[in-house]
């Protein structure tokens, strides 16, 4: 008998359907290309400019080449921080995630489009389009379930990174807020565990129609 785990496949396959944005079914081996394209952009470029520099110090966000001690320059920086060898291609771009940047974005107000270029550039919607649209809705349900205090708390990166200070979500559409709303009476159904054959009738016939009656959002 082997000693090696068996690895079903039927997951990594059904990952060609799934979607990093909740309302979008973009296959999500498409999106990855454009993430890492605003990946490269945001350490190439992004991170080296004076706009990016004074709005994260404005922000007490750290970019990747301030952080120690372990710095990220570029995009072919290896996970030894050096340079990659001359006549070698990085498989990709060194693993940094773009959501703290994104987070601190949404959570002070800044994720205007002209800003999420600066940061992310020309494919910013494709690329993180789906992130920000998310971190916005989870930035309403923080401000709807907790107060400042909390809401600042979970922002907050730790020890130095606090977050100087939080503003309303700017530019809710209609469509997002009654996007979030029926994703929030989504959570306070599985908080009281009426979800799948537990749910009462009401929600079963109510999920069909991807929202639930007012009754049952209190």
């Amino acid at each position: 008998m082997s000693s090696h785990p068996q690895i079903d496949p039927a997951p990594v396959i059904g990952l060609a359907d799934a979607s990093p944005g909740s309302d979008d079914n973009s296959d999500i081996f498409e999106w990855y290309p454009r993430y890492q394209s605003c990946q490269r952009y945001f350490l190439d470029h992004a991170q080296h400019s004076a706009p990016v520099q004074a709005l994260s110090t404005f922000l007490n966000i750290r970019l990747p080449f301030q952080r120690q001690p372990h710095p990220i320059f570029n995009s072919t920086s290896t996970p030894s921080n050096q340079p990659s060898p001359p006549g070698t291609q990085p498989s990709g771009p060194p693993p940094i995630s773009l959501i703290p940047y994104i987070r601190r974005l949404v959570a002070t107000g800044m994720d205007f489009p002209g800003v999420l270029h600066g940061f992310f550039g020309d494919d910013w919607g494709s690329g993180v389009g789906p992130m920000h649209e998310q971190e916005r809705r989870n930035y309403l349900f923080a401000a709807k379930s907790g107060g400042w205090a909390s809401v600042k708390k979970d922002y907050d990166i730790p020890p130095l990174e606090t977050i100087p200070f939080l503003r309303p979500l700017q530019g809710a559409l209609d469509a997002e807020i009654e996007a979030a709303e029926r994703s929030w009476s989504e959570w306070l159904a599985m908080e009281d565990w009426m979800v799948g054959p537990r749910a009462p009738d009401i929600m079963h016939d109510s999920s069909s129609q991807n929202s639930l009656p007012r009754s049952a959002r209190s």
